[in-house]
């Protein structure tokens, strides 16, 4: 075997070890996204509730019917905290934003205002506008 075969095989088997990392972090990656945001999205607590009860206490057909509506009713509560809360969240950060605004230049205002429009936007993206009522940036 001569040495310029010896350097293919060799960057052939880097190649494909590289190849195999970059594949299993982009699969680990998909598969922790799953894992740990996919699995606890709040709009799911319901579900989870009821799958959880079910499987470890071996619940029947008939008594997960039973439990049902309490897991829903459950899940709407929640839900409504969370609304309130993030509702609360805002009104705070608002208000905290036109104070701050107030001690701001014009040019520092419009960054603030750009930066409340990425939150929105964030917001947006992420389900999350229903939540919270959209308020104009806070100016002086």
């Amino acid at each position: 075997m001569n040495g310029a075969l010896k350097w293919k095989l060799v960057a052939g088997f880097v190649l494909v070890f590289v190849a195999g990392g970059i594949a299993g972090a982009a699969l680990g990656g998909f598969y922790a996204r799953h894992l740990f945001f996919d699995v606890h999205h709040p709009r799911r607590v319901g579900d989870r509730m009821k799958e959880r009860l079910r499987a470890e206490l071996s619940l029947t057909s008939e008594q997960v019917a039973k439990i049902s509506p309490i897991a829903d009713k459950t899940d709407a509560q929640l839900q409504e905290i969370r609304r309130d809360t993030g509702r609360r969240v805002h009104d705070i950060m608002a208000e905290a934003h036109k104070e701050i605004a107030a001690n701001l230049t014009n040019e520092q205002r419009q960054k603030l205002q750009q930066i409340e429009e990425r939150h929105r936007q964030w917001r947006h993206r992420h389900g999350l506008h229903e939540s919270v009522p959209e308020s104009p940036a806070a100016t002086p």
